[in-house]
């Protein structure tokens, strides 16, 4: 039985090869190889893009050469493999290189790599070409391979968000059995996720929508607001760090989402997002996008109560040395949502606890009728990098993720839900 990802990836080739002409004419794409074993999968992505019309150059690390021949580079994309830092007569490659490509595209890039690039060092080829290149302010698609250890390491993950930060898009990696004999996460993306990333960056207006079926996510993040007067509320320590993770990841997989966020993020989002207040103004929000929504992420953390009047000015110490507020409970948003969806409709909502995490979630679970709970501890969750967290399904089934960068437990929870 063929599964969903391989049935989109086939219906992707397939309208590729129908489609008029090609795709790709006139793009000048500049593809990095670094030194993994992945570099083989690099083959096949190049004879895709000259395939679809691309002009490919290939640039290349020292170590790359321990995994591909140059000869077998230079035949695919029918153009010499750059690999020397200083070539006689080409003092300036990586700049005649930089200026010449529409596109760099590194795949497979090592945890090394990584790090040198993040960190502005050009001590080869492809590091200088990539600092040349990013001051042009083109798209840059890099597409990481290591082993599960190394990819969690918090320096590589440091180095990952710096690049994302910059607005580089990332083919995440994918889950399997890695070169090492491990299992786990880190194989670089399949050829065809990336071949269609390179497409949507290049070419977004010629992609139909049977070329890349995309489903809508709601996600939502940040702690509500609940104002007492004008310049105080209530609210929690949530920093939103979580629900952002889940959207990068999302949009990442190829997703059409939006964040529906009480915090303003500083970085440059490449999908909408819809800044809120309180819990009342969330609900609302989600009401309205939620008819055309194909999944629902509540990953914000909702304010139970609110102040039952908000006062119209500043309230003075002065006017009572005891002040007491009096507080109304707000609507629950995910079981409201779980009244109205449809059949082809899920929620996913998260249950933060102090104790009992595990038994307070599957509550949850039943009374708002979502299809996953994500169970969390608070002193684990807030104001963190990290997370742990335990997806629980309908049919009481338990998945345990262990303590991971935001990130990383973001993209497991999306390929367990959706």
């Amino acid at each position: 039985m063929q599964n969903n990802s391989s049935k989109d990836n086939t219906n992707l080739n397939n309208n590729l090869d129908n489609l008029q002409g090609k795709i790709l004419q006139g793009k000048k794409i500049l593809l990095g190889l670094t030194g993994s074993i992945a570099c083989y999968k690099t083959c096949e992505l190049i004879r895709m893009l000259t395939k679809a019309g691309a002009s490919v150059k290939t640039v290349i690390s020292p170590s790359t050469l321990e995994f591909i021949g140059e000869k077998t580079l230079e035949t695919l994309s029918n153009s010499p493999v750059y690999i020397n830092q200083f070539a006689p007569k080409q003092s300036t490659e990586h700049i005649s290189l930089a200026d010449w490509a529409d596109l760099f595209v590194i795949a497979p890039i090592t945890a090394n790599t990584i790090s040198k690039i993040a960190s502005g060092i050009a001590d080869n080829l492809i590091a200088s070409v990539f600092n040349a290149y990013l001051g042009s302010k083109k798209p840059v698609i890099i597409a990481p391979a290591m082993n599960t250890g190394m990819l969690n390491n918090p320096f590589v993950q440091k180095n990952i968000n710096a690049l994302k930060n910059e607005g580089i898009k990332i083919a995440e990696t994918e889950t399997g059995q890695l070169a090492c004999g491990y299992e786990g996460n880190g194989k670089m993306a399949g050829v065809e996720k990336i071949y269609d990333l390179i497409l949507k960056t290049l070419c977004p207006e010629s992609i139909s929508s049977d070329l890349t079926p995309k489903k809508k996510i709601l996600v939502t993040t940040g702690g509500t607001k609940e104002w007492i007067d004008p310049v105080r509320f209530i609210s929690n320590a949530s920093s939103g760090r979580m629900g952002l993770c889940l959207a990068d990841c999302a949009h990442s997989m190829g997703y059409d989402v939006e964040l529906i966020s009480t915090v303003e993020f500083q970085k440059r989002l490449p999908y909408k997002i819809t800044i809120v207040n309180s819990t009342l103004d969330m609900l609302n929000k989600i009401k309205e996008k939620f008819k055309t929504a194909d999944y629902l992420i509540m990953a914000a953390a909702v304010s139970d109560f609110r102040p039952k009047t908000q006062a119209e000015q500043k309230i003075s110490k002065k006017q009572d040395e005891n002040l007491t507020l009096e507080l109304v409970q707000n609507p629950d948003i995910l079981q409201e949502i779980g009244k109205i969806k449809t059949e082809n409709q899920k929620t996913i909502g998260f249950s933060l606890g102090t104790q009992n995490i595990l038994e307070t979630a599957k509550a949850k679970l039943e009374a708002k009728n979502a299809d996953f709970i994500i169970a969390n501890e608070a002193k684990t969750a807030l104001n963190t990098d990290e997370n742990e967290v335990w997806i629980i399904d309908k049919a009481g089934n338990t998945c345990h993720i262990e303590k991971n960068s935001k990130e990383n437990v973001a993209k497991a929870i999306l390929e367990r839900v959706l």
